[in-house]
């Protein structure tokens, strides 16, 4: 992908992508609840992409949810967490 993608550091609970909206609140409070759970991951914000990247994002982010809704986490590009799930993120971090 190559759209800027930013990287938050944490601990590794393995491959964590979030497509996320700038503007999201849904996307803020993710992010808030990664950072608090100590969470390694890396973010695209789609809305800060432009031109043949944003397709390419956008394709990307189809492949894990149809719907196109943010966010949408995908984990060790096997399985995807749609919307802000606070229970699989806390389950995801071990903390469940």
């Amino acid at each position: 992908m190559a759209a800027s993608v930013e990287s938050v550091e944490g601990r590794n609970v393995g491959d964590v992508f979030m497509f996320a909206l700038s503007t999201c609140i849904w996307c803020r409070k993710t992010k808030a609840l990664l950072t608090e759970l100590g969470i390694a991951y890396r973010y695209v914000d789609v809305d800060l992409v432009a031109g043949d990247d944003r397709q390419e994002v956008m394709d990307q982010l189809t492949r894990w949810n149809r719907a196109r809704s943010f966010p949408t986490l995908v984990i060790d590009d096997e399985r995807a967490i749609i919307g802000f799930d606070e229970a699989a993120l806390r389950e995801l971090a071990g903390d469940a």
